[in-house]
């Protein structure tokens, strides 16, 4: 099991930067942070972008994996992304996982000045913007026309540091997502059912995670894929509740989930305030219970 973390991007980088910097002193595998113009309960807070913010903590870090928790094509589109993903590989020598997702709707979509796309036309955005997003990160020229994306001749020199591309981690939870993620993904994201905040015990939650894991080899298989192949990551902390009350509530939930085959677990850094509020210590705690890291 791997141990990752998300940290908001809510702070200013002179604040932000000690936690990003700690996440790598702690010895937490990856962090990750939201691409979002604004957010749900934080829609009259301070916000930040996702890229830039990615940026500074590649150049503030140098082991840790950093990524995007999860980028969508609600405001993103293939070909520039494809350019700043390509720069945040290099900024960050190779570092960066580029969290993908259809996108939850609402704010997102009222702040980019349209409306919201039907749940069919959402999943169809999707499936497109992985898939040129893929071809270009691949490819050092691409030509592309979709029904949401086109693509004309762009030239993606000198590609990814990570060949031969940087990793997908595809967020899915319905056929047509997890579709996308055994065709696309080198790991696959879940943070329970879409949509829903309602906190649930992570105990409880243990046969929805079972039937969406199943749910993945299914989809590998009608891909021709093996389904060992592609990494499995439980984003906690929203419907999945409790694992951060203690270092053996962390590490009981990392066992647990680890059994039914997920490979990476994360946690949001605590805050003082709902949402994700807790004791910052409790990082320094389970820390101490890491693995020992190879030299």
């Amino acid at each position: 099991m791997r141990y990752g973390v998300l940290i908001l991007p809510d702070r200013r980088w002179a604040e932000s930067k000690r936690r990003w910097v700690r996440a790598e002193q702690l010895g937490f595998d990856h962090a990750w942070t939201y691409d979002h113009l604004m957010w749900r309960w934080l829609r009259d807070k301070p916000w930040f972008g996702a890229v830039p913010t990615l940026a500074a903590a590649a150049s503030a870090t140098s082991r840790i994996r950093l990524g995007t928790m999860v980028a969508s094509p609600t405001f993103r589109h293939p070909v520039t992304f494809a350019k700043e993903l390509m720069a945040l590989d290099d900024l960050s020598e190779g570092r960066i996982t580029c969290g993908l997702g259809a996108g939850a709707g609402v704010y997102d979509d009222e702040a980019a000045g349209g409306k919201s796309p039907t749940p069919r036309e959402r999943s169809d955005r999707f499936a497109e913007f992985v898939d040129l997003t893929d071809r270009l990160l691949r490819s050092p020229t691409t030509s592309y026309e979709g029904r949401y994306f086109s693509a004309h001749e762009v030239r993606m020199y000198p590609g990814c540091v990570q060949r031969p591309r940087l990793p997908f981690a595809v967020a899915a939870t319905g056929p047509r997502g997890m579709r996308v993620a055994a065709e696309h993904g080198d790991l696959w994201v879940t943070a329970g059912e879409a949509g829903n905040f309602e906190r649930q015990p992570y105990e409880q939650l243990v046969p929805l995670f079972r039937k969406q894991t199943a749910a993945l080899g299914r989809a590998c298989e009608a891909a021709g894929r093996d389904p060992a192949s592609i990494g499995r990551v439980l984003l906690t902390g929203g419907m999945v509740d409790g694992t951060v009350e203690s270092a053996d509530s962390f590490f009981h939930a990392a066992d647990l989930y680890a059994e039914i085959g997920f490979t990476d677990m994360v946690v949001h850094w605590p805050r003082e305030e709902f949402p994700y509020e807790g004791r910052e210590e409790i990082m320094e705690e389970i820390a101490t219970r890491f693995p020992a890291k190879e030299a």
